[in-house]
């Protein structure tokens, strides 16, 4: 149940008896109206955490992808980070408003990027916030407190701005350091504002010059032939599209989508959606090795090339946040791209020692029968090459690994879990060849829990 600013403010007021359901309201994600912007609640959080506004030795900063500036209607990666040595609970809420309005401004739309935020109306109207009038904020999520963590959090999102150019825009934030007693004092309270400015129009389509090209499903730059990637940017689309696999023509994936084509060291790459911040798309078959360039043409006009590393695999497992491996039990059905991956929820990550699962892959290479480039298979196909998977430093029994019928280059995994692995997260390898996945701090995680 969300709890309206309104009923927060009651709440403070309530006996002794009751406070501890306001806390745990807490837990759950600031309510609407406490970020310091003119508008809301001077008092910000503290309304609800006792306390003198900025008065601790920490801070809270917001980061956005366009340094200080936003184009409109393109999507950029906020992050807002809170820090304080004493705390061991964390919790923040964001707002963006137009600077010549800002207690009533909206300045367009926030969306959460993992579990660890959700979206919060103003008033008590329910997100998502339709009304183009409703002021939007973002907040954390129970899962987003990270209780026992010390030092500092980050919690990032997206933010869409506003279609047109409404002149300057005012991010306004502020952060609870909270030191997880579960009680309303001793929790520092800050806030802070970023100060935006409408960028020039770019017209040219632009591929992230570090990290634009990476592997769809570990986002970490190693891709190969006939791989799923996603190509980050600027200007890579005018209108959003996707595919949809019941109008291709004999099962042929098209090579173009929304005036928008990607070529992979010269060849057709296969373009799955657009956007004018991101493209997904599978490369193209190719025997090259060694550095390529991808080229990004958006209505006649094309990128500058940025050159990546091609290898002969590139295998990397599915995660459904970023941390932990999409899983699923039981007969599969085709997947004919990376958002058909289904069980994409918090469960889906969570095994037992000795049980079936099957987990979802790319660039694990050549399928006999070969799966021809630019379409979908006609026939289950394994793969050529051996493929192993280790779960927490543990050789994973592999009964199957391959590309199902109907599927474009996502391949299955079926294997059963080692016995003997203890509760927790283990980190998940997939080795196709002499080649292994990366192995990125923050992933790719299977929880065990017997």
């Amino acid at each position: 149940m969300q709890v309206s600013h309104r009923t927060k403010l009651i709440l403070a007021a309530l006996p002794l008896a009751v406070l501890p359901f306001a806390l745990r309201a807490n837990q759950e994600g600031a309510v609407a109206r406490v970020t310091g912007a003119p508008g809301d609640d001077p008092m910000a959080c503290t309304q609800c955490h006792s306390g003198t506004l900025n008065s601790g030795n920490g801070s809270v900063k917001i980061e956005a992808a366009g340094g200080t500036s936003y184009t409109p209607g393109v999507v950029q990666r906020l992050k807002v980070t809170v820090a304080d040595p004493t705390a061991r609970r964390w919790g923040f809420s964001l707002s963006p408003r137009v600077a010549s309005n800002a207690p009533n401004g909206r300045a367009g739309s926030l969306a959460t990027a993992n579990n660890t935020t959700q979206i919060v109306c103003d008033g008590d109207t329910p997100a998502p916030c339709k009304d183009a009038n409703t002021i939007e904020f973002i907040t954390h999520t129970r899962t987003g407190t990270r209780p026992g963590t010390t030092g500092s959090v980050d919690f990032e999102f997206d933010w869409t701005p506003p279609s047109s150019d409404v002149g300057p825009v005012t991010l306004y934030a502020a952060g609870n350091a909270a030191n997880g007693l579960g009680n309303d004092t001793g929790d520092r309270i800050y806030t802070t504002k970023l100060d935006l400015t409408p960028a020039a129009a770019v017209t040219k389509p632009t591929i992230t010059a570090e990290r634009g090209v990476l592997n769809a499903a570990t986002a970490e730059p190693a891709i190969g032939a006939n791989t799923w990637i996603t190509i980050k940017g600027q200007a890579l689309a005018s209108t959003p599209a996707s595919w949809d696999a019941e109008k291709f023509e004999e099962k042929k994936l098209p090579t173009s989508l929304s005036g928008v084509s990607v070529t992979v060291n010269g060849k057709d790459a296969f373009v799955q959606s657009v956007s004018a911040t991101a493209i997904t798309a599978l490369s193209p078959a190719d025997d090259a090795q060694g550095e390529v360039e991808i080229v990004v043409k958006s209505n006649d006009q094309a990128s500058d090339a940025v050159k990546v590393k091609l290898e002969p695999f590139a295998p990397g497992v599915f995660t459904h946040d970023g941390k932990y491996v999409t899983l699923t039990r039981g007969e599969e059905k085709p997947i004919d791209r990376p958002e058909q991956i289904p069980a994409k929820d918090k469960e889906a990550s969570v095994a037992k020692p000795g049980e079936k699962i099957t987990l979802y892959a790319t660039g694990l290479g050549a399928t006999d029968p070969e799966t021809p480039a630019g379409k979908l298979a006609e026939a289950e196909a394994k793969t050529k090459a051996p493929v192993t998977v280790s779960i927490g430093g543990t050789d994973a029994p592999v009964e199957f690994v391959g590309i199902r019928s109907g599927s474009a280059a996502i391949y299955q995994i079926v294997l059963t879990v080692p016995e003997g692995l203890a509760d927790g997260d283990h980190r998940v390898i997939v080795q196709a060849q002499d080649l292994k996945s990366p192995e990125p701090e923050a992933c790719c995680f299977l929880k065990v829990a017997k």
